[in-house]
Order: structure tokens, then sequence, then C-alpha cells
């Protein structure tokens, strides 16, 4: 268990240069993310939900409330590098479904932001945080801890 729990918070690439330029889509990429979120939230606390598209069948309330999760809580969890790797799957998932669901029969002009934000995060779940990252801290610790 802690072997997995180590490779879920590897920072990967661990050269300065990498991971300042990892550092900067983590904080651009989160930040601009974050802003969509931010209206969602706003959205399912106000109670308006009706308008929201319900891609997967999970009902519109449903639906929001997991893009508010992914967009919003996330996108802080990726500026900061907190579980990167999985923090970066419900906001490809979500930028999937949006791309190929939502906006499946629209132009690729309506999709094609949708995608640039999931080839992102793929690249993230590739790549992982880099070092500047509490991701590292906690690997840092975890191995620290292996070696006592």
């Amino acid at each position: 268990m802690k072997e997995i729990i180590k490779k879920i918070f590897h920072p990967g690439i661990n050269t300065s240069f990498e991971s300042i330029g990892l550092l900067m889509v983590r904080i651009i990429v989160g930040a601009f993310m974050l802003t969509h979120g931010f209206g969602k939230l706003m959205m399912l606390l106000g109670g308006n939900t009706a308008m929201f598209p319900d891609p997967i069948g999970i009902g519109a309330t449903a639906s929001l409330f997991l893009i508010v999760l992914a967009e919003f809580l996330c996108s802080i969890f990726l500026i900061f590098g907190v579980a990167t790797r999985l923090s970066a799957i419900p906001l490809l998932i979500g930028m999937l479904v949006a791309g190929l669901m939502v906006h499946g029969a629209d132009p690729f002009a309506s999709k094609e932001l949708s995608l640039l934000y999931g080839s992102v995060y793929l690249m993230l779940i590739i790549t992982g945080p880099g070092k500047y990252s509490i991701d590292q801290l906690i690997f840092n610790a975890l191995d620290k801890k292996n070696k006592i």
C-alpha cells in the first residue's frame, strides 16, 4: 500500500527547468479552469441547475455537482500540486465529456477549448507535477519515512 501511495505522489520530472515549466502550466491552467468552476459553483449554490446539460444521464444537478468538484476543487489541487495525477483525472474526464458529448455535434471551434484543456490534463497525468509541488513534499516525507 505504501508503494502505491508513493507512486501517486511521485513528482515525476525533477530537473529545475522542467519543474518550473510544469509549475507554470499547473498555475495557469488551474487558474483559468478555476474561473469556469467558480461560475458553475455559483450556479449550483444559487439553485440554478435546470439549464445545465445532463450528458451522462444522471440529472442536471448531479452533473453540475460533479463538474464543480472537478473544475473548482481539482483546479485548486492542481495549482498547488496536491495529488496532481489524481486531480487531473476528473478534469480530463470533464473536458472529454464537454468536448465529445456536450459539444459533440457542434463545429470543432466549439469543442476545441475543452479538448485543449483535456490534453494539458493528460500531459500532467503522464508527467506529474514536477518538484515544485506539495506532491514533492509528500513524496519526500514518505521516502524519508521508509528509510528509517
